[in-house]
């Protein structure tokens, strides 16, 4: 039996630029996804705060400060809007004790504010 848990999130990001012709995906700043450790290609959830709309996609890789909706999902968001970047993982029980999870908080303009590492615990 596996167990899924957040393994990796930027915060309340900024889109910065949406673009409906290009093959799909989400372009991040790299340095960004350093900090998460969100690789390229990696599945990811992406929950606009600004208008409710969720949707997965795939990271790629951006310039600083790039957070760009592209391909069909550029339909989902606009210019300006706060998103949570979330990915997730499958693990076994004997995994969940070692697992941390990265957690980026951004400013307005997509700058880390707080990068924190946090542990799974228990309900009690």
């Amino acid at each position: 039996m596996t167990r899924t848990f957040l393994s990796a999130k930027i915060h309340r990001a900024t889109v910065t630029a949406v673009e409906q012709d290009y093959e799909g995906s989400i372009t991040v700043d790299r340095a960004l996804c350093r900090d998460a450790g969100l690789l390229e290609f990696e599945q990811v959830d992406i929950y606009d705060i600004t208008n409710g709309e969720r949707f997965t996609t795939y990271v790629i890789y951006g310039e600083s400060g790039q957070i760009q909706i592209n391909g069909a999902a550029a339909h989902l968001a606009r210019i300006g809007d706060k998103i949570i970047i979330a990915a997730y993982v499958e693990l076994t029980p004997e995994e969940v004790a070692q697992h941390r999870t990265n957690i980026v908080l951004v400013d307005e303009r997509n700058r880390p504010t707080s990068i924190r590492t946090k542990t799974v615990t228990g309900p009690g």
